[in-house]
């Protein structure tokens, strides 16, 4: 990869999250705040947090000083589970605090393309501490800021609302709703990863990726839009289904040397349904709030 491409890409990152910062503020001085931008704010990021986590340990790679394909699978979850717990913490509480550690990785991950640019990718190979490899630094840090700043708050939050008495549900099932589909995700997915006869995360690794990341986006969007709304959030998400009805072809032998193309096929079609169903969405609220997507026009 050559050193300028590295340099774009740091620079594109930084302003991206830039941008994503201050969107919010200039909706509000704009007096153009409404739902839909908090849809598509939220939204769009839920899709990009498998962005984020595979591009950036692209740079360390898969040898023996990089990151396997199921840690990286892991730490994806890890990503995917501090998103959908700061949502299911405004679902319950109606308040959405955002941790500090999102911006904290942000702009680590800037310096880090911007750093490869410099040094070149060799330079993540070596050990910078007695045998603590780069990869495992990073590794480190996305397990610890879940673990001591998003997952922490969300919980105290969730705390002081119900000391408050301020809860928006009541019942253990109620509350644990928003949970149940991308869990279900996550067992489904892990499963097709350990009875796969043709290894397909080692094989397509960032093709199951970004299937996982597509499917949990509609999740998060389909929760942001309950919350929003003050509407319940339904306990399985449509997409589990044909997910769970490939897993049923793959482990029962019906198709033993078509499990990539199952995957291919199953990508390409949450894809589309989830980029069918954002259209909707916002056609749908625009029209409710008699505003024009993408203009200060009413």
């Amino acid at each position: 990869v050559p050193n300028g491409v590295w340099v774009i890409v740091g620079l594109l990152n930084f302003i991206a999250y830039t941008l994503d910062g201050v969107d919010g503020k200039q909706a509000r001085r704009t007096n153009s705040s409404t739902p839909l931008g908090e849809l598509f704010d939220h939204g769009l990021d839920s899709w990009a947090c498998v962005y984020f986590v595979v591009t950036v340990y692209s740079t360390f790679g898969r040898g023996s000083t990089g990151v396997s394909v199921f840690v990286l699978y892991l730490l994806l979850w890890v990503v995917l589970f501090s998103f959908i717990l700061s949502h299911w913490e405004k679902y319950n509480t109606g308040i959405l605090f955002l941790p500090w550690g999102y911006d904290i990785s942000q702009v680590t991950i800037s310096v880090v393309y911007i750093v490869t640019a410099i040094v070149g990718v060799e330079a993540w190979y070596a050990p910078f501490l007695f045998n603590f490899l780069y990869r495992d630094l990073f590794t480190a840090m996305i397990i610890a800021c879940a673990l001591t700043v998003t997952l922490p708050m969300s919980l105290y939050n969730f705390y002081k609302a119900y000391k408050n008495n301020t809860l928006k549900h009541h019942s253990v099932y109620e509350i644990m709703l928003p949970l149940v589909s991308p869990v279900l995700l996550f067992l489904l997915c892990t499963a097709w990863i350990f009875v796969s006869p043709t290894d397909i995360l080692e094989v397509h690794p960032r093709l199951f990726y970004f299937m996982v990341g597509t499917a949990f986006a509609n999740i998060s969007c389909q929760l942001i839009v309950c919350q929003m709304s003050s509407t319940r959030c339904q306990p399985l998400n449509w997409m589990l289904l044909p997910i769970a009805v490939v897993l049923f072809v793959v482990t029962s032998g019906f198709a033993p040397t078509s499990e990539t193309l199952l995957l291919y096929v199953l990508t390409a079609f949450l894809t589309l349904a989830h980029i069918h169903y954002g259209v909707v969405v916002v056609s749908q609220l625009s029209r409710h709030f008699n505003i024009r997507p993408f203009s200060l026009k009413k």
